[in-house]
């Protein structure tokens, strides 16, 4: 096949977001002719038809939505390489970025970022949440520069390395009726309670079950979560209790929710992965250099 044209493409883009070629053609400056002849030149040489008639207006066929979804992306990157080209400071500002695990709490992300911000040089910050192993796939592909997980790398990826940065104790966390409810004799009274929970890929899943166990109590789950800002908001309207990391005082996840108790032996560990090639990086050493020499921490290598 040949190479896209991608001349093409952005008039289908056009078509698409506008809903018509008249109002393509008017936005884009050209007649509608030029938009009808280079679309049916993209299909031919993508040998699908991207759009069909329905009554006096067009819509896109099942591989028209599938083109429109790769051209949002492939015009958003051009608009970000615009704008970053662009920026006059762009020799001056230093570039980080980092890939945050869905299951961090946001503060505690910001906690661990917060040392490169501070370095003294000017710095623009990206960053990107999502699963674990799709952060890692991004990072091998120097994508990312670094990633922030409850987990390290895995003991037989040779490419990166891991520092655990911090250390938090659990806490369980309650809406004021709950709180009300289950805080006097904690933790006796958790039994038959409502509890939310990460799922059962997340490390400290099965710690909070050990826990509950040992204890001899069978709290009820309520509800699963691999995002811990949405077990929050589930924990706030009063639906569980709610498990979290806590950093110091002050640090109660939402106004809204009271510190019911401490779950003794449970911690949050958090971890920072870079390729090894990113270790000079001046925002990466400087995170290193903030958080690893407090705690007395060697580079983990564990799985």
């Amino acid at each position: 096949m040949r190479a896209l044209n991608y001349k093409h493409l952005q008039y289908f883009w056009s078509v698409a977001r506008a809903g018509s070629v008249t109002r393509a053609a008017e936005q884009q400056g050209v007649s509608m002719q030029t938009i009808s002849g280079q679309v049916g030149k993209l299909e031919q040489q993508l040998g699908r038809a991207l759009f069909r008639q329905q009554g006096r207006g067009l819509e896109l066929t099942e591989a028209g939505r599938l083109a429109l979804g790769y051209a949002d992306q492939i015009f958003m990157l051009g608009e970000q390489l615009e704008e970053a080209l662009g920026d006059d400071a762009l020799d001056q500002t230093l570039r980080l970025a980092a890939g945050v695990s869905d299951v961090l709490p946001k503060s505690i992300a910001s906690q661990l970022l917060s040392p490169a911000l501070q370095s003294g040089q000017p710095m623009r910050l990206s960053c990107s949440e999502g699963d674990f192993d799709e952060l890692m796939g991004e990072l091998g592909r120097h994508r990312l520069d670094l990633v922030l997980a409850d987990r390290p790398a895995a003991s037989n990826e040779q490419q990166f390395q891991s520092w655990r940065l911090l250390s938090c104790p659990v806490q369980l966390f309650a809406s004021a009726d709950l709180h009300a409810r289950y805080a006097l004799d904690f933790p006796a009274r958790l039994n038959h309670a409502p509890l939310l929970l990460p799922s059962r890929d997340n490390v400290l899943r099965r710690q909070l079950e050990h826990w509950f166990d040992t204890h001899g109590l069978r709290p009820v789950v309520v509800g699963e979560f691999d995002d811990y800002a949405l077990m929050e908001t589930f924990a706030r309207q009063g639906l569980g209790l709610y498990p979290a990391p806590f950093a110091g005082p002050g640090d109660t996840p939402s106004p809204e929710l009271k510190r019911l108790g401490a779950l003794d032996g449970v911690q949050e560990h958090y971890y920072l992965t870079i390729s090894r090639r990113k270790l000079q990086h001046p925002a990466v050493q400087s995170l290193i250099d903030a958080l690893q020499p407090a705690r007395n921490q060697a580079p983990s290598t564990d799985g």
